[in-house]
């Protein structure tokens, strides 16, 4: 009820993991629950996976499209993962914060220092760990997206993506999805509510202490 009440600016809320730790899960049910928060629509240059559609999970686009969007610094961040480029569009994500709206970016550890490059305090980061090797392997496997072979060069660039933990604000175990969830709306909704976020803050105070 205050966030209707007393304006304030919106949150980059960057969530990252290992490939398969949970964070794309933990992040649609974040954005089923939540309709102050909205996912950052990525740009990328590898292929559409089944089920995603195009606008939605990505912006699917070639080589070409994505360097001359480089050299317009048209991107917030960009990244090259996996053999493939990944970037987030500049335009939507400032016309959402100055509007005070809160949004969710799925971006690795070198999508998260660029974002960090900003100005302002406006980014929050949360880092999804899974709770074994064991267990992210079952899941990387259980997927059913990829080769045998490309999940062995997931699971082997895995401690390299894990040993950059500690250059988030938040870390959460993924060892239950329901209870991941909880964690990280709480973070957010702490986050929401910190007093130098809340830009009306100042005037509500003023009012209320106004004499009657």
């Amino acid at each position: 009820m205050q966030a209707s009440v007393i304006g304030r600016r919106g949150l980059l809320l960057v969530l990252s993991s290992p490939s398969g730790a949970g964070k794309t899960a933990i992040s649609r049910a974040l954005l089923a629950q939540d309709r102050m928060l909205t996912m950052s629509v990525s740009a990328t240059t590898r292929p559409m996976r089944p089920g995603e559609e195009n606008g939605v999970d990505y912006d699917f686009i070639d080589d070409e499209a994505f360097a001359r969007m480089v050299e317009r610094d048209a991107f917030l961040e960009h990244a090259d993962v996996f053999e493939y480029r990944y970037g987030t569009p500049r335009e939507p994500v400032e016309r959402a914060l100055a509007a005070g709206r809160d949004m969710l970016f799925d971006v690795d550890w070198q999508g998260l220092q660029q974002l960090a490059q900003r100005p302002g305090d406006d980014l929050v980061s949360i880092f999804i760990l899974p709770p074994s090797a064991g267990e992210l392997e079952r899941r990387l496997k259980a997927r059913a997206q990829d080769s045998d072979e490309v999940v062995a060069g997931r699971m082997a660039r895995a401690p390299g993506e894990i040993s950059h933990w500690p250059e988030y604000d938040y870390v959460i175990v993924n060892t239950d999805l329901d209870e991941s969830v909880a964690s990280a709306r709480a973070i957010i909704d702490a986050e929401r509510l910190r007093r130098g976020r809340q830009t009306g803050l100042l005037d509500f105070v003023k009012r209320l202490v106004e004499p009657m």
